[in-house]
């Protein structure tokens, strides 16, 4: 018996393997550069609205006169802090800059411009401009002046500082359907939508948050009907917020201020540790004083 006759498929053929579908060089390098772009987007976008990056003096100048773009005179508003705040002579160049931004029409801006007038207690231009400031439309930019002031010995502001401690009413604007709500719990940042109504004339109308913190309480739901003035939500104040505050009472506080401070000791459920310390001792501070 041959060879052939023992094993019948020696003599046929082998199966050839089945081809590969290899990648072309050009949607290899595609397929890099659009997964390189998903991670350098989100980096790009931080890092261009981070405000702890580092500004030279002529970007510095450049920034705080950008118009079109607000966050880039925050950015350098943010800078100039720091280099007062460690008694750098250079950022006198740019006080004439701080006095100017004081009436700017964004809000944000005006907020971040009142705190860092308060890192030069030495220019009483600030302090007349923080006076002014009480006066502000924003509670946020009033709350800053407030707090900027009591570096300058001036309780002017204490009024609206204890009013950094008590929760946020937010009511409605107008009469409308109720179309969207936040939930109670959840974390929001100044500016923040809390609800969205649906006036009369159809047109939506977006209610946002007056200071960043957390939804305490919705007192509507998704189709209610309400009024012009009607109560939507609580929003209890953040943490850096009431630790401010209550900072500053611990200097200008009153005996009349206690029933604001006491709460944040043991009875606020999500103050933390470092709050609830301070109004330890701020409650100390006032009784002391007595």
């Amino acid at each position: 018996m041959s060879p052939d006759s023992q094993n019948p498929t020696a003599a046929e053929p082998a199966a050839s393997p089945k081809p590969r579908h290899h990648m072309s060089v050009r949607n290899r390098l595609l397929f890099f550069f659009v997964a390189w772009l998903i991670v350098l987007m989100p980096f790009l976008f931080w890092w261009s609205t981070w405000f702890g990056r580092h500004l030279s003096p002529s970007k510095i100048t450049e920034y705080l006169h950008d118009d079109k773009h607000p966050r880039h005179i925050q950015h350098a508003l943010v800078q100039m802090g720091e280099r007062m705040s460690h008694g750098d002579a250079t950022a006198k160049q740019w006080y004439p800059d701080l006095l100017r931004l004081a009436t700017y029409n964004v809000e944000e801006v005006r907020n971040t411009d009142a705190w860092v007038m308060g890192q030069d207690t030495s220019q009483q231009e600030f302090h007349a401009a923080l006076l002014k400031m009480l006066q502000d439309d924003s509670p946020m930019v009033r709350g800053n002046a407030a707090l900027s002031l009591v570096r300058f010995g001036d309780a002017s502001g204490h009024d609206q500082i204890v009013s950094l401690l008590q929760p946020a009413k937010i009511t409605a604007p107008s009469a409308g359907k109720v179309e969207d709500t936040s939930k109670a719990g959840t974390a929001v940042r100044q500016g923040g939508m809390v609800a969205k109504l649906r006036a009369a004339d159809g047109s939506s109308v977006e209610v946002r948050s007056p200071v960043t913190g957390r939804v305490r309480a919705m007192e509507v739901e998704r189709n209610d009907h309400v009024s012009g003035g009607t109560e939507l939500a609580v929003v209890a104040p953040g943490d850096e917020q009431v630790w401010e505050a209550l900072r500053a009472l611990y200097v200008i506080g009153r005996p009349e201020d206690l029933p604001s401070i006491i709460p944040y000791e043991h009875q606020v459920p999500d103050a933390s540790e470092r709050v609830r310390q301070q109004a330890v001792q701020t409650e100390r501070a006032i009784r002391d004083r007595k």
